[in-house]
């Protein structure tokens, strides 16, 4: 299916010159000057052009010609001794299936053939990588990176069935987490429950640090620790997710770890569930995600104002940045190939520099095609609202006796991933997140 990721990407660069796109594929990484291997990921834009996840390769499309060059390195007897079999010429052919396959040292050779005029590359490095040849052309190192973003937000079907898949093994996952949680038991053992039944069905690699967080380390937004014992009375929150074939899953869930939520727990939890549901209703063609982040802020400023935690009119509680002080994060990113996926700030969107949404990782008009989270939440970070409560501006919206009693809440985060299409959306996560649902699930 990757030739169709390279097609879309000729589509884009139709160059009337000759000219080539040139692309280093990732290396093994060691830990500090010893022989211990980190685990190989290739890099995403190697892997979305390629579908080589091998370390030491190299791409060049000619963009005249429409042509993929891919370049393997030379194995020797010792590679196989310490890694394993090595593939042939044949082998690397029939998996990758290039125009052209040719070993990493042919590479010099070949670019005197194409004989290009210009390069485009990603990477100052690569563009080095390129002038060790001596090669004095002009190289672009703004437009490949431009166009490949541009292809990777709007997902083949291959793709999306490729998330379909992490999503499938991730509900799993979610779900066996919730049967396990209890009072007593360590972070790291619920993550060790996670980790089992993502490795039980196949996945083999973390889309990125797993958050398992009980009590006051939930509203640590990317806390990893993951040590401490889970208390009766504490909120518990996970957000995690695998990897199928590079494509990421991402859901995050709180629950009440003794099995039901306390008054205040579920005064919060509503706020942010309301938020999630009115904002998955809107996620549709052509809604715009700051106004959507804008809405979750509004019906969650409405929750803490049920709940007496704040005071004042919902439009005096935006105009002032209150709701900033409880929900200090984007309310989702683009999802693929990286967690936090490419293309969320297209070129000359700045960022809205305003307190909470300056956070937002995307800002764009929803459109078909497009796979993103949607993850509202609040948290009680002492950081913020104790300079808050002494602000003369925004104390007089705050409830400090109540507050001061909540230091140690933690924070309420709910996460699902959907797929816009062409008449609304398609939601991956299937995973409690009604509190009775979540309530009964726990008691069984």
């Amino acid at each position: 299916m990757h030739h169709l990721h390279r097609e879309k990407l000729f589509s884009l660069l139709d160059d009337e010159e000759s000219a080539i796109v040139y692309m280093k594929g990732a290396d093994l990484m060691y830990r500090y000057n010893t022989d211990y291997e980190f685990p190989f990921r290739q890099e995403s834009n190697f892997w979305y052009l390629t579908g080589v996840n091998e370390p030491d390769f190299h791409l060049v499309l000619d963009l005249q010609k429409q042509e993929y060059h891919l370049f393997a390195p030379k194995r020797d007897a010792q590679y196989a001794v310490w890694h394993g079999r090595v593939k042939s010429k044949e082998q690397l052919q029939e998996e990758y299936q290039p125009d052209h396959l040719h070993y990493e040292n042919k590479l010099p050779q070949v670019l005197n053939e194409i004989d290009p005029d210009k390069i485009y590359c990603i990477e100052e490095e690569q563009a080095e990588f390129i002038e060790e040849f001596e090669r004095k052309l002009p190289i672009d190192l703004d437009t490949l990176d431009d166009a490949i973003t541009h292809c990777r937000v709007f997902k083949t079907e291959w793709e999306l069935d490729q998330m379909r898949e992490a999503a499938r093994v991730n509900n799993i996952a979610h779900r066996a987490v919730l049967d396990a949680l209890e009072p007593g038991k360590y972070e790291h053992e619920l993550k060790a429950i996670f980790d089992y039944h993502q490795i039980k069905n196949g996945l083999m690699q973390d889309a990125y640090n797993g958050i398992f967080a009980a009590g006051e380390n939930s509203a640590i937004l990317h806390y990893v620790e993951n040590n401490r014992e889970v208390k009766d009375g504490d909120l518990f929150l996970i957000d995690a997710g695998y990897e199928c074939n590079g494509y990421a899953s991402d859901y995050t869930r709180t629950y009440p770890a003794n099995g039901k939520f306390t008054a205040t727990q579920a005064e919060i939890y509503e706020a942010v569930l309301e938020a999630q549901k009115q904002v998955i209703e809107g996620s549709e063609p052509d809604a715009k995600m700051e106004d959507l982040h804008i809405l979750a802020a509004r019906v969650m400023m409405q929750g803490l104002k049920d709940a007496d935690i704040v005071s004042g009119s919902i439009d005096d509680l935006m105009e002032e940045d209150i709701f900033a002080l409880f929900f200090p994060h984007g309310l989702g990113h683009f999802l693929g190939l990286d967690t936090h996926d490419v293309g969320g700030y297209p070129k000359g969107v700045e960022r809205i520099e305003r307190p909470g949404i300056k956070y937002l990782r995307m800002r764009r008009t929803l459109q078909p095609g497009m796979a993103l989270t949607i993850e509202p939440g609040l948290y009680f970070v002492p950081a913020l609202l104790k300079p808050a409560l002494e602000d003369e501006k925004s104390s007089k919206f705050l409830n400090a006796s109540k507050l001061n009693e909540m230091m140690d809440f933690g924070g309420v985060r709910i996460e699902d991933n959907l797929i816009i299409t062409e008449d609304g959306y398609e939601n991956m996560t299937d995973v409690p997140k009604e509190r009775d649902e979540i309530e009964k699930v726990m008691a069984d």
